[in-house]
């Protein structure tokens, strides 16, 4: 490395700063880069992130360390810049973490759109949100299935989820189920890969984006991102759809880099509109037209069903939720909450007593949670730990409220029944419209 460039650190999450390394960082003879830290995801520091990946200047890959030793690594290592590379941060954190590394000696920053999307040849659809769970994952199934009755074949790229051996991630194709298990998903990957298999739709996802699109460009007529959490896209979309959430109201203003996607929307989903109080509602609205008055505003609900309602009438009832909603979403409930309630379970069952493992550590560090159990498994071990916790809890039921059908998954001592949903638009058929505009 040359003596002027300037050391780097980048703070992670094993997504967006992969990314922003591939594209920005790894060529960049201005920079380099010593570390990536890492937080939110067990397990994946004590990694690196490795040779295959990290290029000619980086030929013994580059170690990842827990985002607790950053000040020491800062005064170790002499870091001259830290970048923040991951979602869903309140905007009180985002500068919290930059008061601490200024602190430690070394500036701060955060890369924009134009240093980190890449451009495709092919027309691109984001879709992004402001929090975790707003529902981009019905909204995207939404847009894919309006694309298949115009006749075009898009291929839906995901948002980073690499939490097992990085060289054999860099470049997924998922078209069925088996596919899942060839490539040892996770149960968080299986929640946004699944429905879209489930639906018929090409899927990607990986580590290196650029080897990513080009797979994905072969194959389809259009490009369909499909983010994770509230982060920004990795492509430079031809219509960039946010989704919002009128049970946060306020959060589109609140949390980093979910602003960020709500100020550059063409089109802003207000989803869950039918079971949030009008009065969030038309704060979300409001809090629209205050920073993004151009935009699209669509307003949807994600009505949730089951096959046999007649089972959760009168039992004791175990939710499992969607994992990230309730945990960095900070939801206290989800889909499967909101199905146990309408169709008239007698009570639903604390899973906290009967948490083992990493189950209990999430109870505890998220402790906002309470009659819920999210459907936490980024590896084997902590995939055991939830059937565990599932198997001990006493209920007559287990409803399930993630995108996929976790009995495939898990092995279940009771009986369980799925919670489905999908995107409804309340204003017509407005969604397509854009789309065409698109095409047009």
């Amino acid at each position: 490395m040359p003596d002027t460039a300037r050391k780097v650190i980048i703070m992670g999450a094993a997504g967006r700063d992969f990314h922003d390394f591939n594209v920005y960082w790894r060529d960049n003879p201005a920079y380099e880069v010593v570390a990536f830290t890492a937080t939110q995801i067990p397990n994946i520091e004590g990694r690196v992130y490795p040779p295959e990946l990290s290029g000619p200047r980086y030929p013994d890959g580059i170690p990842i360390y827990p985002e607790e030793q950053l000040v020491e690594l800062i005064k170790e290592h002499r870091i001259d810049l830290v970048p923040l590379a991951y979602s869903d941060l309140p905007h009180e954190t985002v500068m919290h973490k930059a008061a601490l590394v200024n602190a430690a000696g070394a500036d701060f920053c955060l890369l924009g759109h134009r240093a980190t999307m890449l451009r495709s040849s092919k027309p691109v659809i984001a879709i992004c949100a402001v929090r975790t769970g707003c529902g981009k994952s019905q909204t995207a199934r939404a847009v894919v299935s309006i694309l298949k009755s115009l006749g075009k074949k898009a291929a839906v790229i995901r948002h980073p989820m690499p939490y097992g051996d990085l060289t054999k991630q860099i470049c997924q194709r998922f078209a069925t189920l088996e596919d899942l298990d060839r490539h040892e998903c996770t149960i968080e990957e299986r929640e946004e890969y699944e429905p879209h298999i489930a639906a018929g739709n090409l899927v990607f996802a990986g580590v290196d984006y650029a080897e990513i699109l080009a797979a994905a460009e072969a194959e389809a007529d259009l490009i369909l991102w499909d983010g994770g959490n509230n982060d920004m896209p990795f492509f430079e979309p031809d219509l960039f759809i946010t989704v919002t959430d009128p049970h946060r109201p306020g959060h589109e203003l609140r949390y980093y880099p979910g602003e960020t996607n709500l100020r550059m929307a063409d089109v802003v989903v207000v989803n869950k509109v039918g079971t949030a109080r009008a009065e969030d509602v038309e704060t979300v609205l409001a809090n629209i037209r205050a920073v993004n008055p151009q935009a699209e505003v669509i307003r949807a609900n994600s009505p949730v069903t089951v096959a046999d309602p007649d089972r959760v009438r009168g039992k004791r009832v175990l939710v499992v939720e969607d994992g990230p909603t309730l945990t960095h979403g900070e939801m206290r409930y989800g889909a499967g909450h909101i199905a146990a309630r309408q169709y008239g379970a007698a009570s639903l069952v604390d899973p906290r007593p009967f948490a083992v493992g990493s189950i209990r550590d999430i109870f505890e560090k998220y402790t906002h949670l309470t009659d819920v159990l999210p459907a936490m498994g980024y590896g084997q071990k902590q995939i055991a730990e939830l059937e565990q916790t599932i198997d001990a809890t006493d209920c007559e039921l287990v409803l399930v409220g993630t995108p996929i059908d976790l009995v495939r998954t898990l092995k279940i001592n009771k009986p369980a029944l799925r919670v489905t949903y999908e995107l409804e638009e309340i204003d017509g058929a407005r969604l397509k419209q854009a789309v065409e505009r698109v095409l047009a």
